[in-house]
């Protein structure tokens, strides 16, 4: 349980820059070897009756940004260097909100954190949460490269990913499913799905209507984050992680799973596996599918280069380079025989990567064929209007 150090908090004069400046080099001064987290962030957990965290709301995360907040709360718990995480109290979140609060009044202060602090702090004061208990977290991650220790250390890695803090693959998720509770997913929050149906009851019985969204151990991602510059029809199929770039569209048919997404203006009417990379301009059509690296789809990343079209009902299981199309219908894996413009039948996997072609079917050999694609090839690529979100 998180402890604040009384020095740390007391409400020393630190409205100047310089003042400021000095406050955090003491703080960073009070740890042992302190050197700046990979990530950290303050959120707001729903913890079962049994003890589970079901999920963790981080409003604001952070990956090497806000140095000052980052030294204040590392100097409050103690913070040895290693990736963990703190539940806090109520206390501890009134005296960090009325610190920042104090440092807040220097209007050239870039970190606006002591509202969100205090409303999280009213938060875990309601004693009638539906789901849950509502608590106070911290959670800091060393480095990119540690695994996830729990399920407040993974959501903090899932966050990071939807607000583009971090690219995917860009921080460790081994492990993650273990970490995470099974849980309805509702309009009144998470349950856990075996206490689920005693809730329902006590909650009808309290006149409030409940209606179930998914069952899942990863929630959609817009209950959590609405990234900039996106729409999203179906806000039901993309789940928490999944990273989307400015300009992107998530279609009725689209899906986008997490530690998997676009880099860039996206069409998006097909599914994005996880692990799967989508490159800029390009423009996954609909009930196309890209293998990902779950369920036995193998570790090597499948990435989707600039201003490529897969057709629709297409599929790959290998990756495109840029300026590449796959006509609508065709399936092309690693294992698929294709006939090269030079005569030659090789496995598609010897293409993957490779800029510049079209994979389309002979409508009279059923032959798989791969041409090269110049300047002058049909797919123009998105309709700009459709992206200026």
């Amino acid at each position: 349980m998180l402890n604040l150090a009384a020095n740390v908090c007391a409400m020393t004069e630190i409205q100047t820059l310089e003042q400021i400046q000095k406050k955090q080099e003491l703080l960073e001064a009070s740890i042992k070897n302190y050197r700046q987290p990979f990530a950290f962030g303050i959120g707001l957990a729903t913890k079962s009756d049994s003890g589970e965290i079901l999920d963790v709301f981080f409003p604001s995360p952070q990956s090497q940004t806000e140095p000052f907040i980052c030294a204040l709360l590392a100097s409050n718990i103690g913070w040895d260097g290693q990736t963990v995480t703190y539940e806090m109290e109520l206390n501890n979140l009134e005296e960090i909100a009325e610190t920042l609060r104090e440092v807040e009044k220097n209007q050239d202060f870039p970190e606006t954190s002591a509202d969100l602090v205090s409303a999280m702090a009213r938060a875990i004061s309601n004693p009638n949460a539906p789901g849950g208990k509502k608590i106070a977290v911290v959670s800091f991650i060393a480095d990119r490269n540690d695994a996830p220790i729990d399920a407040i250390d993974t959501y903090l890695r899932l966050h990071l990913l939807s607000t583009r803090l971090v690219k995917p693959h860009g921080i460790d998720l081994t492990g993650i499913f273990g970490k995470l509770t099974n849980c309805v997913w509702t309009n009144l929050g998470p349950f856990k799905a075996e206490d689920f149906e005693m809730k329902r009851i006590q909650l009808l019985a309290d006149g409030m209507n409940i209606f179930i969204h998914a069952v899942d151990k990863f929630p959609r991602m817009t209950d959590y984050v609405v990234p900039t510059g996106v729409r999203i029809a179906d806000a039901n199929r993309v789940r928490l992680g999944a990273h989307l770039a400015d300009g992107t569209t998530v279609m009725h048919e689209g899906f986008c799973n997490f530690n998997a997404g676009t880099l860039g203006s996206s069409m998006v009417e097909g599914r994005i596996s996880a692990g799967v990379l989508v490159g800029n301009g390009s423009d996954i059509g609909g009930g196309a599918s890209i293998m990902g690296t779950l369920s036995g789809g193998g570790s090597e990343v499948i990435s989707v280069g600039e201003n490529c079209l897969i057709g629709a009902e297409a599929g790959i299981g290998i990756s495109l380079g840029n300026n590449c199309v796959v006509e609508a219908g065709l399936y092309v894996t690693a294992g698929t025989l294709v006939e090269t413009p030079d005569g030659q039948t090789i496995k598609a996997k010897l293409l993957s990567g490779i800029d510049n072609l079209l994979f389309r079917r002979n409508s009279v050999s059923g032959a798989v064929e791969t041409l090269m694609r110049g300047e002058n090839s049909s797919w123009q690529g998105l309709n700009e209007e459709l992206h200026d979100n």
